[in-house]
C-alpha cells in the first residue's frame, strides 16, 4: 500500500470522467437557467425625504383609493380636500400613506413569496466519486456518479403548501387589523385635536369678555364706587385665561402634527384640517367573532398553529431518495439504482411535534382569552357610555343655561352700579368652567364610542391598499 499518486489520469480514465462531466454540464446548466441573480438597490435617503415632503391629501394615489371606496363602501363616500380635510377624508389618506401600515403590507409580501413557492420538491443531488485501487492492476480507476432526487411520499409539502397559503391569509387579516387600529388611533387624536381647539376658542371667548368688564371696573374703582381690590381681580383673571390660549395654542399645533405623522404626511404638506368632536357609529355587533379584526386574526393564527401540527406530523413518516447510478470500475462500465429511505426509530421528530402541540394550545388559549377581554372591554365601554352621555346631556341643558343667565343679571348689576362684580366675576369664570366640562364631556362620548366602535369591528374587512 502506498500514498494515493497525485497525477492526470491515463487516457482510459479521461473517457470515464468525460461520461461523467457530460452528465454533471447537462444537470449544471439546467440549474442554472433557473438561477436569480443579485442586484443591489441602495438605499436614497435624499429622494424619499423630497418625495415624503411632496406627498398630500390630494395626490392621485390617495384619490384612486377614494374612488374604490366609493364603488365598494356600503354607504356614500365623498372625498374632496380641497375644501378642508374632515375625519373620514383623513382615514382614507391614513390607509394610503400610515407609515406602520406600509411595514405591515410589506411583511404580508414575504408571506406571499413564501406561500407562491411552497410544496416544491427539493433540488435533485449530483454526487462524483473518483478512486484509484493502490494495488498494481491494469486499470486502477473507479469513477461512480449517481443522481438522487427527494420523492414526498409522506405528504408533507402538500401540508406545507397549505400551511404557507394560511400564513399569508394571517399576514392579511393583521394588515386588516393594523388598518382598523390606525383608524381608531386617528379618529383618537383628531377628536382630542378638535377638543382643544373648542378649548382655546372658549379661553379666547373669556378673555374678551373681561376686555370690556376689565375697563369698567377699572373706571368703578377710579370713580370711587368699587374696591381696586375687586377691579384687580377681574385683570388677574384676564392674565391667567391668557397664559391658558398660550398653553392652547401649544397644544392645538401638537395635535395637528400628531394627526399629519399618523396620516403619513409632511408637517409642512398642505391640509387643512377639519375639527369634529362627532364620532361615527359602527356596526351593531350583532357577531363579535365575525367582525373583530383581532379575533379574525387570532383565528388565523390557529389556523396556522394547526397545520403546523400536521407537518411536523407527516415529517416523522420517510420520503424516499431515488435516482440512477453509473460506475467505471476495472475498465466495465456499470449503472444502476439508488435508493434510500430513512428508518423513524430514534427520532421520528419527536420533539417538533411536541413544540407544534403546545404552540396549538398558545394558539388556543389566545384567541379564547381575547375573546373574553374583548367581551369585557366592550360590556365597560358601553357602561362609560351611558355615564358620559347623562354626564354631557345634564351639563347641556341644566349648567349652562344657568350660567349664561347668572352672567347677564351679574354684568346689568355692575354697569348701573349696583354692585355685584364678585358675583360676576365668579359667573364668568363658572361659565368658563361649564364650557370646558361641556367639551370634556363631548369628548369623553365621541371616544368612548371610538372605543366601541374599534372593538365591534368594521361592517366589513376592506381590501388592503397595494
Amino acid at each position: 500500500m502506498h500514498p494515493f499518486p497525485i497525477h492526470i489520469p491515463p487516457e482510459s480514465v479521461r473517457r470515464v470522467l468525460r461520461a461523467g462531466a457530460r452528465l454533471t454540464i447537462t444537470v449544471s446548466v439546467a440549474a442554472l437557467t433557473g438561477c436569480q441573480f443579485y442586484q443591489p438597490s441602495p438605499l436614497d435617503a435624499s429622494a424619499h425625504a423630497e418625495a415624503w415632503r411632496d406627498r398630500g391629501p390630494s395626490d392621485e394615489k390617495v384619490h384612486d383609493f377614494a374612488r374604490r371606496i366609493e364603488t365598494t363602501a356600503p354607504r356614500s363616500v365623498t372625498f374632496n380636500p380641497n375644501d378642508g380635510l374632515t375625519l373620514a377624508e383623513g382615514e382614507v389618506v391614513a390607509l394610503v400613506y400610515n407609515p406602520d401600515l406600509r411595514v405591515a403590507r410589506l411583511n404580508a409580501g414575504v408571506a406571499q413569496a413564501t406561500a407562491e413557492h411552497a410544496g416544491r420538491w427539493d433540488d435533485p443531488k449530483l454526487s462524483i466519486d473518483l478512486l484509484k485501487v493502490t494495488e498494481s492492476v491494469p486499470h486502477p480507476w473507479i469513477v461512480g456518479s449517481a443522481l438522487s432526487l427527494t420523492i414526498p411520499i409522506s405528504g408533507r409539502l402538500a401540508v406545507e403548501k397549505s400551511r404557507a397559503e394560511a400564513s399569508l391569509h394571517s399576514e392579511l387579516a393583521r394588515i386588516a387589523e393594523e388598518e382598523w387600529k390606525t383608524l381608531r388611533d386617528l379618529r383618537e387624536a383628531w377628536l382630542t385635536w378638535s377638543a382643544d381647539r373648542l378649548r382655546l376658542e372658549q379661553a379666547e371667548r373669556i378673555v374678551g369678555s373681561l376686555d370690556s368688564v376689565v375697563e369698567t371696573t377699572g373706571k368703578l374703582a377710579e370713580a370711587g364706587e368699587l374696591p381696586r381690590t375687586e377691579s384687580a381681580l377681574f385683570k388677574i383673571e384676564q392674565e391667567s385665561r391668557k397664559a391658558d390660549i398660550a398653553r392652547l395654542r401649544g397644544r392645538v399645533k401638537e395635535g395637528e402634527q400628531e394627526i399629519r405623522s399618523l396620516m403619513g404626511i409632511s408637517p409642512g404638506a398642505p391640509a387643512s384640517l377639519t375639527p369634529t368632536l362627532s364620532a361615527a357609529g359602527g356596526n351593531d355587533g350583532g357577531n363579535l367573532p365575525e367582525t373583530n379584526p383581532t379575533l379574525i386574526r387570532l383565528r388565523s393564527d390557529y389556523e396556522v398553529a394547526e397545520l403546523t401540527l400536521l407537518r411536523e406530523i407527516r415529517k416523522q413518516f420517510p420520503d424516499l431518495e431515488l435516482g440512477p447510478n453509473f460506475e467505471d470500475d476495472q475498465a466495465q462500465s456499470k449503472i444502476g439504482l439508488v435508493a434510500a429511505i430513512p428508518i423513524p426509530i430514534f427520532n421520528s421528530n419527536k420533539g417538533g411535534i411536541a413544540a407544534a402541540r403546545a404552540e396549538r394550545e398558545i394558539a388556543r388559549a389566545a384567541y379564547e382569552t381575547e375573546v373574553e377581554r374583548t367581551e369585557g372591554r366592550l360590556a365597560a365601554m358601553r357602561a362609560r357610555l351611558d355615564g358620559a352621555r347623562s354626564r354631557r346631556q345634564s351639563i347641556d341643558t341644566n349648567v349652562v343655561p344657568l350660567v349664561d343667565r347668572q352672567i347677564d343679571d351679574a354684568r346689568q348689576l355692575v354697569e348701573i352700579g349696583e354692585g355685584g362684580s364678585l358675583v360676576l366675576l365668579e359667573s364668568l369664570v363658572r361659565a368658563h368652567e361649564a364650557k370646558l366640562d361641556l367639551i370634556e364631556a363631548r369628548l369623553e362620548e365621541s371616544a368612548t364610542q371610538n372605543k366601541i366602535r374599534h372593538l365591534l369591528g368594521p361592517d366589513r374587512i376592506a381590501a388592503s391598499t397595494k
